[in-house]
């Protein structure tokens, strides 16, 4: 049986990503810390569900951990890695910024560390849209300058993906790095903003809405993120023979290294996503409009052209199914 390693597999978006191995017949091994970041009790849910599944093993720990993630390599021999594990969050990179140090920058070192030991087939690592920082030409495309970057979250980001390319270069280490754009979906973090809103809009509590309002984000439905990542497995970087290169690929000279964005290729106003929630709570929401947070950008919006070419992947959920996919599941959830 083919063997996955997948951290963050407790997060939201690794239990999709496990839960979509598995169900393709791969062994997964997933490591999480279960931080109390945000409510355990969500993750404990989604590691439930994949424990019910034959082919997963749970590993409970931090991936900064000396030795951890080598010793998982050694025993396992994982042909892919998918790195999703990371402190998120911008506003509390503000009060906390050491964890982001020690679990985005160290986590990352561990893992690249063991994979050097131990060379898998490919491994794919998450980044972030944040990474483009400062730009304001859209849509962002993989191979813009992206040197300004507004958040310590967004800088660890992107600073691994440096430390990712030199190891790459170093070792030979194929690897994928993806920029998340704006994921949503059942089983989404607390703390992000379909949650929020959704929550306060069915209690009957005002909403707060930065920029006031005047946002845009390429939202990415959880499910199409996983269909990506899954099908990027395959389009295993390789430098020396250029094989498989596009027209404005991201692939480096000196390394099987690779950049590529995974977004919904259009980006929505942040009012409309709102009313898509009130349309699916039926409830009209108050907002509370606010100005712009600290290491926040106005907007998103991703070329995945790259994407395209390398897996031929088009994303299939609008934004109003796959809010009111979030708001089933969050009625359902929650008992409401």
């Amino acid at each position: 049986m083919k063997t996955a390693l997948v951290t963050g597999s407790s997060g939201f978006i690794g239990y999709f990503v496990a839960d979509a191995l598995l169900a393709q017949g791969w062994q997964v091994i997933g490591v999480d810390s279960m931080s109390d970041y945000y409510d355990v009790k969500l993750k404990q849910s989604r590691l439930d569900l994949l424990e019910a599944q034959g082919g997963f093993t749970n590993v409970k720990g931090e991936v900064q951990e000396q030795g951890l993630l080598t010793e998982l390599f050694a025993k396992h021999k994982p042909e892919i890695v998918i790195h999703l594990a990371a402190q998120a969050g911008v506003r509390y990179s503000l009060e906390n910024p050491m964890s982001y140090f020690q679990t985005n920058l160290g986590g990352t070192l561990q893992l690249l560390e063991a994979a050097r030991a131990h060379p898998p087939k490919h491994m794919l690592m998450a980044s972030s849209s944040s990474a483009y920082g400062a730009n304001t030409q859209m849509p962002y495309n993989e191979n813009m300058q992206a040197d300004h970057q507004m958040s310590l979250y967004a800088a660890t980001k992107k600073s691994s993906e440096n430390i990712a390319h030199s190891y790459a270069h170093l070792f030979a280490l194929p690897i994928t790095m993806f920029r998340f754009f704006t994921v949503y979906g059942p089983w989404g973090r607390p703390d992000m903003a379909p949650h929020l809103f959704t929550s306060r809009i069915l209690e009957g509590r005002p909403i707060d809405v930065y920029n006031h309002g005047d946002m845009r984000r390429d939202f990415t439905y959880v499910t199409d993120l996983v269909e990506a990542i899954l099908l990027l497995v395959d389009a295993v970087p390789d430098h020396l023979t250029q094989q498989g290169m596009f027209a404005g690929d991201s692939l480096s000279p000196v390394a099987p290294y690779r950049v590529v964005n995974i977004g919904n290729s259009e980006t929505v106003p942040l009012l409309d996503f709102i009313k898509a929630i009130e349309d699916a709570t039926g409830i009209k929401a108050e907002k509370n409009l606010m100005p712009m947070q600290p290491g926040d950008v106005p907007a998103t919006w991703a070329d995945a052209s790259l994407l395209k070419s390398l897996t031929g992947y088009v994303p299939k959920t609008s934004v109003r199914d796959g809010v009111a996919k979030f708001v089933a599941w969050y009625r359902d959830y929650y008992n409401i």
